[in-house]
């Protein structure tokens, strides 16, 4: 059966606690933008899209996605996955583009969006003080870091960066410049041994 360009999707929740308070609710989506979703599970497996678009229904983080089920042409999906990109481990590290990072350690993550780490107060900006996200780039352009592939969730690039006790030290440090005091306090305690990077491509 060729590909539709959009299909008719029911979405819901499903954290437990909206389980019994949240509506359906059901629009037109792109097939496009529903096999998006599916790549943060499956990668670019064609046989697994070929599989999940057949069951009609897809569970990605706290939404769930149900539509009637159909059996799709498997070079259809493949020409229609080849529309994305593909990790690839050659591409620098560019901190320019980096939207959002993961401190990593024993405890729960910290995800620290770019706009959070960046906003400073009056008088820092006028000092033309270093911002918090200042000081995660600066380690992360002086540290080699690695490749960890490409997360279609994020529609961006995950390289991960090893932190030394100095480095990691320096990080919470620096929490003091973070506007969010709940935030702060999480980096502060923290036992940060790893900072995931999100990097966007600029094509």
């Amino acid at each position: 059966m060729p590909l539709p360009e959009t299909v008719r999707v029911k979405l819901s929740s499903e954290a437990a606690e909206y389980v019994s308070l949240t509506p359906v609710v059901v629009q037109e989506m792109p097939l496009r933008d529903l096999v998006e979703h599916m790549l943060g599970v499956t990668g670019k497996d064609e046989a697994r899209i070929c599989d999940l678009l057949l069951r009609g229904t897809l569970v990605n983080g706290a939404s769930r996605f149900r539509w009637a089920g159909w059996e799709a042409d498997m070079a259809s999906v493949r020409s229609l996955l080849a529309a994305f990109p593909d990790p690839d481990p050659a591409r620098p590290f560019i901190s320019t583009q980096c939207t959002r990072v993961i401190l990593r350690g024993p405890r729960q993550p910290i995800t620290i969006p770019r706009e959070a780490a960046i906003r400073r107060g009056p008088l820092a900006r006028l000092l033309r003080r270093q911002s918090f996200w200042d000081h995660l780039m600066a380690i992360a352009e002086s540290t080699a870091s690695s490749y960890g592939g490409y997360s279609y969730r994020d529609r961006a690039d995950v390289y991960h960066l090893p932190l030394t006790v100095p480095e990691s030290q320096r990080v919470r440090d620096a929490a003091h410049l973070v506007r969010y005091t709940a935030l702060e306090a999480q980096i502060r305690s923290a036992q940060i041994e790893l900072v995931e990077l999100y990097v966007v491509r600029d094509s």
